[in-house]
């Protein structure tokens, strides 16, 4: 019995590579555009946020949330922090015994990830590593507190300026935060840290 056999037309090669890089292309896109636009994935750099998050551990960040409310007291977030934060500069003068109570104009190029403890028109001082807002100790079950560390007992307050929040590390006397380099405005916020996928045994809401 005779087999047909489907010729070959000439292209059917060139159709195929076509495709497949025109799949490729549209495969790229959407990743670009949804790390863009809905989620990023962030790793921890550093040792600010144990025992909350550690290095190498992998988040990611929704970019949705914060367009359509603020953030609270207890968010963990990414964003880029003021040019400051490079050289562990406040953007203004103060007393020793305050945090920084203004961030420098520019903005630094560096990914950070720390955690509200302050929005606009709080009153902050700092008390044995732990923020105390308004007059009283903010509820921070996550902390890992450090009584001697330069800057974990700072008894003057500073108010937080308007659209600007203030970031403290969960480590507090291994995390370099708002308490040197001031409160962060809203427009530098990346997103809010919901979810950890790596580690395997770290999966789930940080």
């Amino acid at each position: 019995m005779a087999v047909l056999r489907r010729k070959k037309k000439k292209g059917d090669g060139k159709d195929s590579l076509l495709e497949l890089v025109a799949m490729v292309a549209v495969a790229l896109l959407l990743a670009l555009g949804i790390q863009a636009f809905l989620v990023k994935p962030f790793r921890i750099p550093s040792e600010s946020m144990v025992p909350t998050l550690s290095v190498g551990q992998r988040v990611l960040a929704d970019r949705v949330s914060f367009r359509l409310s603020d953030p609270e007291p207890g968010d963990i977030i990414v964003f880029k922090p003021p040019a400051g934060a490079d050289h562990a500069t406040c953007g203004t003068e103060h007393s020793s015994q305050q945090p920084c109570p203004r961030p420098t104009e520019e903005r630094s190029d560096t990914n950070f990830i720390k955690r509200v403890v302050a929005v606009p028109g709080d009153r902050v001082r700092i008390e044995r590593g732990q923020a105390i807002v308004n007059g009283e100790a903010l509820d921070e079950p996550y902390l890992r507190p450090d009584a001697s560390c330069g800057i974990c007992n700072l008894p003057e307050e500073i108010t937080v300026p308007d659209d600007h929040y203030f970031m403290m590390g969960d480590n507090r006397g291994a995390s370099e935060d708002s308490r040197v380099w001031g409160p962060i405005p809203k427009d530098s916020i990346i997103g809010k840290a919901f979810f950890t996928y790596w580690p395997p045994k770290r999966i789930g809401i940080p």
